[in-house]
């Protein structure tokens, strides 16, 4: 083992030891790490930027020293008095390896910026935001009656808009006398009425007829990507969509690895609070940019996000939810100004509403996707899966709605996987492998050509084949299995035994060659036998709590699967289902539903409706907990198997037929083909 520090890099999750004094951009160059670098490592063109972590990362088994990294240099001291570096930032180029170190690569430092997945869906929504503009024309005041500004300013809203009660804060105080005098007794005044208030309150005041929209952001804050929908709050346009990487992620890549990092480091729940708020606040000023508004005509946000994310937001330890019986500070709705949460690039008066929790490992994100789904509305029994390193599923129809968690993991994001990246130009993420040459064929982020069609090379030129994203990674697993590379049990065969010489020997075990570039300088792009169990780990995961729901409603089959979230919109309903990541129903009753969340997140934004319906049908659904349920371990084992070890799967079997393989004896029966008596629907 060797005794040179090891260096790990987030999101990309790629590690390797290097002996001390190796400056970190020389490390990350040699481990693929997306990096960029205009100047060689000169320290002029600062585009290595890179945030190192300190601290105890139990995921990741060290501890980071505050000397990991060598001394602050004069490099870097006259770049930062030349144009500023973000606290915390180190050059790439200057910092070398002195210790164990977790170092984070922000998207701005990334050649091949992530894309996130999250467009808004098209959906019909009935408009009734909480705010709205009133064109008032104002009384001045006189000796004779001495009332005050905001006191006139309300009867005028009472006599021409009928509008009663209105409250103001002091950072609208302060503006109203002279915004009333420069508008000559004319504003335009922005009001927000909570569903829960009686009473309307100013956010925003504005001198004579605005000719301002104002805007509002739907904000889905997931563990791996932050996603929003920026919209017009007269009639709900989206008029634009971005999202960044969670940079909490550098913390841990999954929900209790940041609950572990908070435990183990004093102070380490502040830290991510200030790493998210930062985040949320440079992506308000990037999407205000892309849609050419200011940032000051946001008046209003919705957050979803799952519990650990929800405490996070708001400055919470989440200590609580890291141990049973995973106690909530409060599973309520919340509303709250803007500047509460230090968002302060959106107008300081903006309301903030975060949708309430369902449980403890259930949160506003899990609410989201059933207020858009609303399988408590559904004739026949359906399944909504929301698929992220934190997977939440809903199963129901009108008669009752249950809803769990499931720990998948970060390889459905393209984490912890060998030639794994997020999802950005350059990463294959469709793939294809024929069955009797076991030759594949792919496509790469940012192209519609495949890898065997004439000019992919050309289509290609500036992205390059850089690795493999989340739902590339999924059909590569499939596809193996379908074309008899891998046995149902998930292990690789070698060459002789499967007739290719693309299975390459690897330790002990096998690796699948998608793209062999290393004679031009390129990477190797393979699936090796890790990646096989980082899959079945995170699909077992989400199978066993499927199953678990289905237990708990005594049914064996759904009559309808929804795939939620910005992987469910990039995978086909087949390679999921050969996968075994979901049960068993007609593909044509697979559907997609894009970002679900965040559609949910749309519609409380732009209905006050919405979110006392959703604050009601949260107090009606179900909460089964996998984390204590005995049969959740049973499930996932059974489930670890490609598709399953014992549940039939009837509808698949009807379109594929999956070889008879087992690479552990050198052939013969398995179980793992799915077989085995086929039960009935309803149990009893």
């Amino acid at each position: 083992m060797s005794s040179d520090p090891l260096v790990i890099f987030t999101p990309s999750g790629k590690r390797g030891h290097f002996p001390v004094g190796t400056p970190i951009l020389t490390a990350a160059r040699q481990l693929g790490v997306d990096l960029d670098s205009v100047c060689g490592g000169r320290g002029i063109c600062s585009k290595c930027q890179i945030t190192p972590s300190y601290g105890e990362f139990s995921k990741h088994g060290v501890t980071v020293a505050q000397d990991a990294l060598s001394e602050w240099n004069s490099v870097e001291q006259r770049y930062q008095d030349k144009r500023g570096l973000i606290d915390g930032r180190r050059l790439g180029c200057q910092a070398a390896v002195q210790g164990d170190v977790v170092i984070d690569v922000p998207p701005e430092s990334q050649v091949h910026r992530q894309v996130v997945r999250k467009a808004a869906s098209s959906r019909n929504i009935v408009m009734d935001p909480a705010t709205h503009l009133y064109f008032v024309e104002v009384q001045e005041p006189d000796m004779h009656e001495p009332t005050g500004d905001l006191e006139r300013l309300e009867r005028a809203l009472q006599d021409q808009w009928g509008i009663e009660h209105i409250t103001a804060d002091l950072t609208v105080l302060t503006r109203l006398q002279p915004v009333l005098r420069k508008g000559q007794w004319q504003v335009t005044v922005a009001l927000h009425k909570s569903h829960k208030d009686t009473c309307h309150k100013v956010v925003e005041i504005w001198p004579g007829l605005t000719e301002d929209r104002i805007y509002g952001l739907a904000i889905d804050l997931g563990s791996t990507t932050i996603a929003a929908h920026l919209c017009d709050l007269r009639n709900g346009e989206v008029k634009a969509s971005s999202g960044v990487m969670n940079p909490q992620i550098r913390f841990g890549e999954d929900l209790m690895s940041r609950v572990s990092y908070a435990m183990m480091n004093p102070g380490g729940d502040k830290e991510m609070t200030t790493a998210v708020r930062t985040a949320i606040n440079g992506l308000t000023e990037a999407i205000s940019t892309e849609a050419g508004i200011r940032p000051f005509q946001i008046l209003e946000t919705v957050f979803v996000c799952n519990p650990v994310m929800h405490h996070l937001l708001l400055g919470i330890d989440p200590v609580e939810l890291g141990q049973a019986p995973f106690a909530l500070t409060t599973s309520e709705s919340l509303a709250m100004n803007a500047r509460d949460l230090d968002l302060n690039v959106m107008n300081e008066n903006a309301q903030v509403y975060i949708l309430p929790c369902i449980a403890g490992h259930v949160g506003a994100d899990a609410a989201a996707v059933a207020l858009a789904e609303e399988p408590g509305k559904s004739e026949d029994l359906v399944l909504v899966v929301d698929v992220g390193t934190n997977a939440e599923i809903l199963l129901g129809n009108k008669e009752r709605v249950l809803a769990c968690s499931s720990p998948t993991g970060p390889a459905f994001e393209g984490a912890q996987i060998s030639s794994g990246q997020r999802a950005a130009p350059g990463a294959i993420e469709r793939i294809e492998i024929d069955p009797v040459t076991k030759e594949p064929r792919f496509r790469v982020i940012g192209s519609d050509t495949w890898s065997d069609e004439d000019g992919f090379e050309h289509v290609i030129a500036t992205t390059g084949i850089s690795g493999i994203c989340g739902s590339g990674i999924i059909e590569a697993v499939a596809e193996m299995r379908m074309a008899g590379l891998l046995d149902p049990s998930g292990l690789i065969g070698s060459a002789e035994k499967t007739g290719t010489e693309r299975c390459i020997p690897e330790g002990r075990t096998h690796a699948y060659v998608i793209h062999d570039a290393r004679a031009d300088g390129g990477p190797l792009i393979s699936v090796t036998q890790g990646d096989i169990r980082a899959i079945q780990l995170a699909k077992s995961a989400l199978y066993a709590g499927a199953r678990l729901l289905m237990d708990e409603m005594n049914v064996e089959t759904v009559d309808r699967v929804v795939l939620a979230g910005a992987f469910g919109a990039h995978i086909s309903n087949k390679h999921a289902m050969v996968l075994g990541m979901i049960p068993d129903a007609p593909l044509d009753k697979v559907t997609s539903a894009g970002n679900a969340a965040g559609t949910g997140a749309r519609i409380a934004l732009c209905n006050v409706g919405s979110r006392r319906e959703i604050e009601t049908t949260v107090g009606e659904i179900t909460k089964v907990e996998t984390a204590i349920e005995p049969r959740f371990q049973e499930h996932f084992i059974n489930a670890s198997a490609i598709p399953h070890a014992t549940d039939p799967f009837p509808e698949l079997s009807k379109i594929v037929t999956l070889p008879d393989v087992n690479f552990n004896t050198g052939g013969g029966d398995t179980d793992g083909e799915g077989g085995g008596r086929r039960r009935r629907r309803r149990r009893g």
